[in-house]
């Protein structure tokens, strides 16, 4: 194979990857595996989204929402969950390496980036772009959390139910549930409180439903 061609072949392979999820025929795919799952999705969307859906390795729960420009990215053996009625905002990025987590009804804002992996830079003898990445665990986000804009949320983390996080907050250790925590790396301020009426209306409701 001669060097023009190699090189046009190579430039269709990335083409092919980085373009695929536009694709008219695929598009169509994506909204049909969306319909299916009762979840809605506006576009562009990018990563290997469809892929993913048909093999069963990105779940997404009824009611959820993709805003334009969310990037899924789910390779090889990689599995990403979403839970139902759950709101991710432009731009929002999910990467995963084994395992992404995202519960029931959370609000990830503008920007965000949540990944169960980090690229290596410990060869001194490759590229850093050649590195790959390593994982230190499952990347979890409990149910009814809100996540402000371009909030980072790093491998091996796990957010609690009902945990706010500060716009611009880089997530490096567990959270407990009803946490509000913000910073470089995020730190917790205080815990979620409800109002006391609130928190009376539940207990009935539980006391009545037992």
């Amino acid at each position: 194979m001669g060097d023009a061609a190699r090189r046009a072949r190579l430039w269709a392979q990335k083409w092919r990857w980085y373009e695929r999820s536009s694709l008219p025929w695929n598009r169509a795919r994506i909204h049909r595996e969306f319909m299916r799952r009762e979840a809605f999705v506006r576009w562009p969307v990018h990563g290997n989204v469809l892929e993913a859906l048909r093999e069963g390795r990105l779940e997404i729960g009824a009611g959820t929402l993709l805003e334009p420009h969310v990037w899924i990215t789910a390779p090889g053996g990689a599995r990403v969950r979403i839970g139902s009625g759950t709101f991710l905002n432009l731009g929002v990025m999910v990467a995963a390496q084994e395992l992404v987590e995202i519960g029931d009804h959370c609000m990830l804002a503008n920007g965000c980036f949540v990944s169960d992996a980090d690229h290596r830079f410990d060869d001194p003898d490759r590229p850093v772009t050649w590195q790959g990445f390593q994982s230190r665990g499952p990347t979890r986000i409990g149910d009814n959390c809100w996540l402000g804009a371009h909030v980072v949320v790093t491998s091996g983390v796990t957010i609690g139910e009902r945990c706010v996080i500060g716009a611009n907050s880089v997530v490096t250790s567990d959270l407990e549930p009803f946490s509000i925590a913000a910073g470089v790396p995020a730190r917790l301020l205080r815990r979620v409180q409800f109002p006391p009426e609130t928190v009376d209306a539940a207990a009935a409701q539980t006391h009545t439903n037992g």
